[in-house]
């Protein structure tokens, strides 16, 4: 009786015993701080971090699985970037549409490597001795770098971002709809064709207004360019003209001052002919015989009686002077034979 009656206290005092040591080891279990994470979350704010130094990036979903087996491997890569020389980062496409439309992810979870803004694509396994090899021995030189409109920097993929993150927004609503409010799903859909509707009809209307003030802004800019062309044109007409003139007048005075030079040297041309013909006389005078002087006088005498005055010969006529003068020396010549 006393060994039955035992049986249950003992069950209770046990049970009770195990009741406060969970009570006191919960709120302890509780305090216990979390174990601080190496990886650095990116978002939209502050992604430009990865424009400078070295980084290694992984995109993730909370519901990836693929994603949670490499979620350790990654965490005990990041505790070893500082001896890596090298930041560790990961990105929830969840949270951030933006940057996984930047860097255009289709598929995860996705590694990509950035040194100094070149950004590479890691398509390696995600455990940790391959990341580390694939940083120490700079297994990324080999790979084609993300260069032009690929590049997360470039303008393209900033587009890109836009739409995803307009996407991303557009998922949560629905979400909430869907769920929050317990609205039907073809009642979000029916809402989100009327709103594309709408900014559809918004936007024609208000191209449909503005474009016309901005084609006659258009058109006096072109009308104002035109003008500008034309004065431009008359000025170099005028121009042109000016310069013509000028050339025109140049050519005439050039001619002016030629015709000069050439009547100074066919007066020079004449006195030097006139002076060979009075040296030839004088030559002749003095080489010819005093006999043949005198007779030559006296013939010419009475030439010249009978003939009247003689011409002096003009310095003009140097050609014909000379031609006479050799008929009389040969006349001379024949008589004194």
């Amino acid at each position: 009786m006393a060994g039955g009656r035992c049986g249950p206290q003992l069950t209770a005092l046990l049970a009770a015993w195990v009741a406060a040591v969970a009570a006191t080891a919960g709120p302890e279990q509780a305090a216990l701080p979390a174990e601080q994470s190496w990886v650095q979350p990116m978002t939209a704010s502050n992604w430009t971090l990865v424009m400078e130094g070295e980084w290694m990036l992984k995109f993730y979903a909370p519901w990836c699985p693929s994603c949670q087996q490499t979620d350790s491997e990654w965490e005990t890569f990041a505790k070893n970037g500082e001896m890596l020389q090298i930041s560790v980062g990961k990105v929830d496409v969840i949270q951030e549409p933006g940057l996984s439309g930047r860097f255009f992810v289709t598929t995860l979870p996705a590694f990509f490597h950035a040194k100094d803004g070149i950004f590479r694509r890691y398509r390696g396994p995600g455990i940790f001795e391959d990341l580390q090899n694939y940083i120490l021995e700079k297994k990324w030189q080999s790979v084609e770098p993300l260069t032009g409109w690929k590049s997360p920097a470039s303008l393209t993929m900033s587009g890109m971002a836009g739409l995803f993150s307009i996407s991303g927004k557009i998922w949560h609503l629905h979400n909430y709809f869907t769920v929050t409010l317990g609205i039907p799903a073809w009642c979000s859909y029916v809402f989100f064709v009327i709103a594309t509707l709408v900014f559809g009809l918004f936007m024609g209307l208000r191209i449909f207004l503005f474009l016309p003030s901005t084609e006659q802004n258009g058109r006096s800019e072109e009308a104002h360019r035109a003008e500008q062309l034309q004065d431009a044109e008359e000025e170099k007409d005028d121009s042109n003209e000016e310069e013509n003139k000028d050339s025109l007048v140049d050519d005439e005075e050039e001619k002016e001052d030629l015709g000069d030079e050439d009547e100074a040297e066919e007066e020079e041309e004449e006195d030097n002919l006139a002076a060979g013909v009075d040296e030839e006389r004088s030559e002749a005078n003095d080489q010819g015989p005093p006999g043949e002087d005198s007779v030559t006088r006296e013939e010419v005498e009475p030439e010249e009686a009978e003939e009247g005055v003689s011409e002096k010969p003009c310095p003009a006529d140097t050609e014909v002077v000379e031609d006479s003068l050799r008929q009389r020396k040969s006349q001379h010549a024949d008589k004194g034979l």
